[in-house]
């Protein structure tokens, strides 16, 4: 970065920029980690002698922060994949079953949601279409920070729900599956070439919340790509152009992972297998009645909190899955 000729090429010289400004990160996180470890015996050392009970509560304290900060780094380690460190576009359907799997996808998106929050991850959905009676037929949302795809390409698979329906007058117990698709958020630097004569363009009227200049006009918008027949669709943004931006965006990504799954075997990481969105091919099942657990089949990690897992604390799952991949890689 010191040669005068660094900025002559634009795309090159912020890619180091952005390399060298996530180097200095990682120091600096490891800095503050030691210095704090550094305070932390001192004071110890010091109450050891005083014993005063809230020098020791302090210091439990700061054990426990300590200790979520140095997992924190731990996991940073885990994010060793190509495209772990873009953002994520997610998109959950409901599998065969009518309303009951489609009020299951509509709690997978809150659980997602309620995660995302909790991690300060920002969150957009760019598609919504409501269910016939309740939950949803689709929804496709953006993650955006860091690690986000990282994070949720733990999440790809088929999702399966057990519990005592709702919607049964009778009170069955009701299985239901809905599948969970994440692809990166591919930058510009990655180059997809989309030529206009492969691009089918609709536009509709959109049915989702977003004000009343969104519901009066046809501003949500709908795009084929021809040749692999890839759709797209994108209805919350505040105008058509924008739509229509958002859509493309979305398209590039899935491209992306459609060309790279057909040429490099390795890639298979990022999209997986397709599967029937039906029993025996579920990643994890939660089951609410007749006993309470979450299991995940890949790891075998499980709880028995479900409430709190519906609520977003799906973070150990997540840990374990990327411990697991993590082995494979280093395999």
């Amino acid at each position: 970065m010191q040669f005068p000729t660094f900025w002559q090429e634009q795309e090159r010289a912020n890619a180091l920029s952005k390399e060298l400004k996530d180097l200095q990160n990682v120091v600096q996180d490891y800095q503050k980690i030691t210095e704090e470890m550094e305070e932390l015996n001192i004071l110890f050392e010091l109450n050891c002698q005083e014993n005063k009970t809230e020098i020791w509560q302090e210091v439990a304290f700061k054990i426990k922060r300590l200790e979520e900060e140095v997992n924190s780094q731990e996991r940073s380690i885990l994010f060793s994949g190509r495209y772990d460190k873009y953002n994520a576009i997610v998109s959950i359907h409901p599998g065969a079953g009518g309303t009951e799997s489609q009020d299951w996808a509509e709690m997978l998106l809150r659980m997602y949601l309620r995660w995302a929050e909790k991690h300060n991850l920002k969150t957009k959905i760019v598609d919504f279409m409501h269910g016939d009676e309740a939950g949803i037929k689709s929804v496709t949302f953006t993650v955006t920070g860091k690690n986000a795809f990282g994070f949720l390409k733990s999440e790809k698979g088929i999702h399966r729900l057990v519990r005592i329906s709702p919607f049964d007058a009778n009170k069955r117990r009701h299985t239901s599956f809905a599948s969970v698709e994440v692809i990166p958020e591919i930058d510009d630097e990655i180059e997809i070439e989309i030529n206009d004569s492969d691009l089918k363009i609709d536009t509709y009227r959109a049915t989702g919340a977003g004000g009343q200049h969104v519901n009066t006009t046809d501003s949500a918008v709908r795009i084929t790509h021809l040749p692999t027949g890839s759709v797209v669709q994108c209805q919350n943004e505040r105008s058509q152009h924008s739509n229509r931006l958002t859509a493309m965006k979305i398209l590039r990504a899935r491209l992306f992972e459609y060309y790279q799954k057909k040429q490099e075997e390795d890639l298979e990481k990022i999209s997986g297998d397709k599967k029937d969105i039906a029993w025996g091919s579920q990643i994890r099942s939660y089951v609410f009645q007749p006993y309470q657990m979450v299991k995940d089949h890949r790891t075998k990690f499980e709880s028995s909190n479900i409430q709190q897992v519906m609520d977003g604390e799906i973070q150990d799952f997540i840990d374990t899955y990327l411990q697991t991949y993590q082995k494979y890689e280093n395999n």
